[in-house]
């Protein structure tokens, strides 16, 4: 059994969905491992990972729209608001997704589907650098 770690800093524009497939494709090609499970994790509390649709940018629009409303900016909806007013809801945001994905490989490749993509999905308003761990394990 061979095991493989990177470390991945994915930029995030702004709030919303940064793909970062590609990247974890080449990660997962250089390490020559045929069958295996791909773990990622986000290391930080106020952005999330997601595997969502990669063809139609209307998804990502959506998405973000939905979160905005599920977890407003509003001063006096929140206690916590040490970094500013979209620092409670990035934190519900997060906690309503996931910040850790499993991934299967086969055939030294992720098994996505055809219009899957791997995202991080920014919940704070300025951009940011985002740590993302990825482990392969497998053989």
């Amino acid at each position: 059994m061979k095991q493989a770690i990177h470390h991945l800093s994915v930029k995030a524009r702004t709030r919303g969905l940064a793909e970062f497939t590609d990247e974890a494709r080449r990660f997962v090609a250089a390490q020559h491992i045929d069958t295996g499970l791909l773990t990622l994790f986000c290391r930080h509390t106020s952005a999330s990972l997601l595997i969502q649709e990669n063809a139609d940018p209307s998804v990502q629009r959506d998405l973000e729209r939905y979160f905005a409303n599920l977890a407003p900016e509003d001063e006096q909806r929140y206690e916590h608001d040490a970094e500013g007013p979209d620092d409670m809801p990035a934190h519900l945001r997060t906690a309503l997704t996931q910040v850790q994905l499993s991934v299967p490989v086969e055939h030294g490749q992720m098994v996505l589907g055809t219009w899957q993509g791997l995202y991080l999905f920014e919940h704070r308003r300025h951009a940011q650098h985002r740590d993302i761990v990825l482990h392969l394990i497998g053989e």
